[in-house]
């Protein structure tokens, strides 16, 4: 008897424990650089942020190779030449939402996450504006933020200093939904 108290024991706390993690359903991040000669824009729908409604935390791993552009050839440019995603094959966000947000009440919540970048090599603290909306079994997060290219020393070569921007407008939108373990 005793061993089945155990194994319902934890079992409940198990699944409470799970309960409390949302990995992304869906996640987009796009950005976008508008210069005189020609914009910049490109989409990564690959990223899998996790959100600890328990305690707040917030991470996501984006694969620079990831992101895709309408030409190849800045694509090729991107991932080689600054990005140089062979040597710096992912950016990492690992932060904290900064508000008390009611994950049991539908809504739409204004939020901060304050947290740390690590792009190419290096490491940035950052306190990103955004939404968070709860409905149902799904929380919704939206944000949009400048990343200035200088910051996480990605160099433009002088001959591109006119095509590329110094910030870069990025936008993230993903869809959580509770980790359920296999």
């Amino acid at each position: 008897m005793k061993k089945v108290m155990l194994l319902v024991v934890s079992t409940i706390l198990s699944s409470t424990m799970f309960a409390q993690i949302y990995m992304a359903k869906t996640c987009e991040i796009n950005f976008f650089s508008k210069t005189p000669m020609k914009d910049i824009d490109a989409t990564n729908k690959a990223a899998k942020p996790l959100l600890n409604i328990a305690t707040g935390d917030l991470q996501l791993k984006i694969v620079m190779t990831a992101f895709v552009f309408p030409d190849a050839f800045m694509q090729e440019h991107f991932n080689e030449n600054y990005v140089e995603s062979e040597k710096f094959p992912n950016c990492i966000f690992k932060g904290k939402v900064n508000e008390k947000i009611d994950y049991t009440k539908d809504g739409e919540y204004k939020a901060t996450v304050a947290g740390v970048i690590d792009m190419h090599g290096v490491k940035k603290d950052v306190t990103l504006d955004g939404t968070i909306t709860v409905k149902g079994q799904e929380i919704t997060l939206n944000s949009k933020f400048k990343i200035h290219i200088a910051d996480y020393a990605i160099k433009v070569p002088s001959l591109y200093v006119e095509t590329i921007a110094e910030n870069v407008d990025c936008k993230l939108i993903a869809v959580l939904e509770p980790f359920k373990k296999n």
